[in-house]
């Protein structure tokens, strides 16, 4: 398939599991071992489109990076072993490492408590022509902090704001953050890497089991699965109350990773080309500094 061919296509696959109104939003609802009428003996097949998406999205990384007006932020927030690090790998493989930037946000350090919670965030925002990718982000505090007190008391906020209605706040926030980012030309993509509880053992066991996998595995992570239905519960709502037609989030079956990478890719070339993305025209006088160096190489 060709690169051009696989933009047509792309548009139906992440319309899938696009989610831009959470009000009706159940997680329940999307199958973590879904592939969308793909199956194992396709796997091939999906492989050859995910090259062609790269390359897709490649080109229209190289427009944005000319054009210069738009910037694009892919939020990736998934549990653990769920793929975030394969599709950073792969989906982006093809693009120029000059004009993308990864961010991994980890517990926050002190002087990031000494912040407000998006403060890190804002500090690593993508500038115009460029993607940024943040491996997890500021939902953490709509969802880890939520499910463990203990770090929002880290966090000292006034006493007066922690109340029933802080979160519900949050979320607002967060919508107000995302919508003004949009108005100024960033494109705020979302996505949930939604793996199942018995996907997620079998690789957690695979990094114990090979050498070169140990050092991936950390014991809180299986602490972690003690809070499972937790995590359920928060990203649920979390989903719901900032899925929006500006910044939609995109709900991925996360069981099979050549399926999850392709997914990924179809969403981020269906937005890049839906900005409608172009090389500048150069002025009239460019055009004539062009031809002037056009006739003085011919007559060198």
């Amino acid at each position: 398939m060709k690169p051009e061919e696989f933009v047509a296509s792309a548009k139906r696959l992440a319309e899938r599991y696009r989610v831009d109104d959470g009000k009706k939003f159940r997680l329940a609802d999307v199958s973590p071992g879904e592939t969308h009428g793909f199956d194992d003996g396709d796997r091939r097949h999906a492989e050859k489109l995910l090259a062609a998406g790269t390359d897709a999205l490649a080109e229209l990384q190289a427009k944005l990076w000319a054009e210069d007006r738009w910037a694009l932020l892919v939020v990736l927030q998934a549990l653990d072993a769920a793929g975030k690090d394969g599709v950073v790998k792969h989906v982006m493989s093809g693009v120029n490492p000059q004009g993308c930037d990864v961010t991994s946000f980890k517990a926050p350090s002190p002087e990031e408590l000494d912040h407000d919670y998006l403060w890190r965030c804002q500090r690593r925002l993508p500038e115009r022509g460029r993607i940024g990718i943040f491996n997890r982000s500021y939902y953490e505090d709509v969802l880890v902090v939520r499910v463990h007190p203990e770090i929002l008391a880290a966090q000292r906020l006034p006493r007066a704001t922690v109340d029933a209605k802080l979160w519900d706040r949050r979320f607002g926030e967060i919508r107000d953050f995302e919508r003004y980012l949009g108005e100024n030309g960033t494109v705020v993509r979302k996505f949930f890497l939604h793996v199942s509880k018995k996907e997620q053992r079998q690789r957690f066991l695979a990094r114990l089991e090979d050498p070169e996998k140990n050092w991936k595995f950390s014991a809180g992570d299986v602490a972690e699965r003690d809070h499972w239905d937790e995590y359920q519960k928060v990203y649920e709502a979390a989903i719901r109350a900032t899925a929006t037609k500006g910044a939609p989030w995109y709900v991925v079956p996360a069981d099979h990773k050549w399926f999850t990478r392709l997914v990924v890719a179809a969403a981020l070339i269906e937005t890049l080309d839906s900005l409608d993305l172009r090389y500048p025209r150069p002025t009239p006088d460019h055009l004539r500094e062009l031809d002037a160096a056009r006739r003085q190489l011919r007559s060198s």
